[in-house]
């Protein structure tokens, strides 16, 4: 089992060394914005238009299911997984000195696992992937590149390895999913259901 676990650590360093190396001057800006949660601002405000287009009055009760999902999903990762797991992040491993190429945000805090910014992403994706009718397929795909271009720039960045952004993404789709069941158990389809 030990070995089986040293083997998966070790690919999952050779697969972040791969994605990481791979940077130039253009895609260093475009990852660096990526990764900030400020530039996303006028998206979200985007997505709130549409969510009140298409639910009005409702939406107030929807945001607060995003903002329940948010906060789930931050918590898991922050509060207790990075405290519990506390594996270094790549630009924190002593071993790595030298081979991580890091954005002008810096190396982060200590702990990487798992990552917030993909939980956060996939938490809010996943509720919506849900919540949306199906004649919005079109914004479900572009939520859904958005949260991989997120998620994926954190490696790029060299504050994630790619198994922390797997687990953001676990955590977030089951956050999205259970904050979703339980709005389904409150609300009655026919409320949010404008399709």
């Amino acid at each position: 089992m030990k070995s089986m676990l040293e083997d998966l650590k070790q690919f999952d360093t050779e697969l972040f060394l791969a994605i990481n190396g791979k940077h130039n001057a253009f895609f260093d800006t475009i990852m660096y914005w990526a990764s900030d949660k400020l530039f996303w601002i006028p998206f979200y405000a985007v997505i709130v238009f549409f969510l009140v287009r298409i639910y009005k009055k409702f939406t107030i009760y929807i945001l607060l299911a995003i903002t329940v999902t948010i906060t789930l999903c931050d918590q898991t990762a922050s509060g207790l997984l990075k405290n519990l797991v506390k594996r270094f992040r790549p630009s924190h491993e002593p071993t790595l000195a030298g081979l991580v190429h890091l954005s002008e945000a810096g190396p982060g805090g200590k702990y990487g696992f798992v990552s917030s910014h993909s939980a956060n992403a996939f938490g809010l994706v996943t509720f919506l992937f849900f919540l949306l009718p199906a004649k919005y397929n079109w914004l479900k795909i572009i939520l859904l590149f958005w949260a991989l271009l997120v998620s994926y720039s954190r490696i790029y960045n060299g504050v994630h390895y790619p198994f922390d952004i797997l687990g953001g993404a676990l955590v977030g789709v089951l956050s999205g999913s259970l904050v979703w069941i339980i709005f389904r158990a409150i609300f009655k389809k026919s409320d949010f259901n404008k399709d």
